[in-house]
Formats: C-alpha cells, structure tokens, sequence
C-alpha cells in the first residue's frame, strides 16, 4: 500500500467532509441524492468512455490500483550496483559472458539490454531500440493518465448538468415555499460531487500515474546509458561514477 496515497485521500476525505458537517451541511443528503450521484459519476464515465478506446477504459481502471498498490518502487541504486557488477563480467568474459547474465537477470528490460549488448550489436541500434521501447511505455502511461486527467476535467461539468436539472425541478414547485430550501440545497449535491471527484480523486490520481511513470522510465534511461557504456568498454568504477548523476548530491555522497 502506497502511504502517500492513503494519508492523502484520508486528509482529503477529513478535511471535505468534517468541514461540511462543521459549515452546517447534511451529510446523509449528500450520499443519499441517488439523481445526483448517477448525473456525475455515470455522466462523467460515459464521456469519458467515449473519449478512448475499450482496452484504453480498461487498462485506465485498473490503473486505479496501481495508484494505492504501486508495488516495489524501482532501486535506481540497485541497478547500478548491477550494471557495475555487469561492466566487470563484460571486461573479464567478454561480451558473450553478458549472455548467461541476462538470463538470470530479473528485470525484464535489463535483459533484454543485456543480450542486445551480449549479440554484439551495435551501440546506436543497442540505443534506438531500448528508447523506441520506453517511448512506447511512456505513450501507454499517458494514455491511462490523461484518461483521469479528463474526467477530472469532465465530472465539475457534469456537476453544472446536475445542479441545472435540480434547479429545473425545483422552479416547477414555487407554488410551495417550504420545498425550495431543501430543492435548492439539494440541486448543489450535483455539483460539490463533480468538483469533489476531480480535485480530491481523478486530477491527484492522474499526477500520480504521471509521477510513478517517470520514475520507472528515469530508471529505464538509466539502464540504456549504463548498457552503452558497457558496450563502450567503460571500466565499472568510471561507469558508476557517471550514473551517479541520477542521484541528487546527497544520495550521491551517501553510497
């Protein structure tokens, strides 16, 4: 479970909801609105839905997990401890001893730059095809990123449609003072549902998607330039040194 994730929607959730109560709102009108829930949340998945493709409105939902359960955040000190530990095999076996190293290799892409560099292949294609494959993943994350980007931007219009259709209802019965209050109040559920869910779920959803993607792609990049130095010839110690330079001075002074 991602903390930050956790303690961020919990703070979220506390500070809206405890300040609502507090300002005098009804608390059960607002889980109870059933036309406004539906207005907002279904609304705002159907337009959202029509904006992407099928396999892309899956892959956006599941990406919700990921959010709370991002799994083991990538090591960006592991991997160069490994490709230092690989720049040494590289100059005592040569580069074919890189082959019997890949396959022990968990990280898949650290493998597949391991037996690229292991067949001998040249530098500037080791290059193009590692970065074609972290241009494809960044497209893939992008894609599930802006997909609550927009319904982040979706759902507060959504919210106007809510609290225009309750408005509408509430016009109908001027004849009757005591229900306008209440009609009123309740027109705007609609609306602090649609702003809610942009600002406190989908826009910090997507920053997070965005953030764990660079991440794993600065991890990536870090991979190439330590395989090419590989297949440079780079002695391990001047090779570590140069990927050093991912790693803010502090941490670089600390390993």
């Amino acid at each position: 479970m991602d903390l930050a994730s956790l303690i961020g929607i919990v703070l979220a959730l506390v500070g809206v909801f405890v300040g609502a109560i507090l300002k005098g709102a009804d608390p059960v009108m607002l889980f109870t609105n059933v036309p406004a829930l539906l207005i907002v949340i279904v609304g705002t998945l159907g337009v959202v839905w029509q904006s992407h493709t099928m396999k892309e409105n899956l892959a956006a939902l599941k990406a919700i997990l990921k959010v709370f359960l991002p799994g083991t955040p990538p090591d960006p000190k592991a991997v160069v401890d490994k490709l230092v530990v690989y720049a040494g095999a590289a100059r005592t076996e040569g580069m074919i001893g890189l082959e019997a190293k890949a396959k022990q290799e968990t990280d898949p892409f650290l493998a597949r730059a391991l037996t690229l560099a292991a067949d001998g292949s040249d530098a500037a294609v080791v290059r193009d095809t590692l970065k074609f494959e972290i241009n494809a993943m960044k497209e893939r994350h992008k894609t599930v990123a802006n997909w609550h980007q927009s319904a982040g931007v979706f759902s507060p219009t959504l919210g106007i449609v809510g609290a225009v259709v309750g408005l509408m209802a509430v016009m109908s019965k001027l004849d009757d003072p005591q229900a306008l209050g209440h009609g009123i109040a309740a027109a705007f559920v609609a609306t602090f549902w649609g702003v809610f869910l942009a600002n406190g779920l989908f826009l910090p959803w997507a920053n997070k998607l965005k953030r764990l993607s660079a991440e794993e792609v600065a991890v990536k990049n870090l991979v190439v330039d330590g395989v090419l130095g590989i297949i440079s010839g780079h002695s391990p110690r001047v090779m570590g040194e140069k990927l050093e330079g991912y790693f803010p001075a502090s941490a670089r002074k600390a390993s």
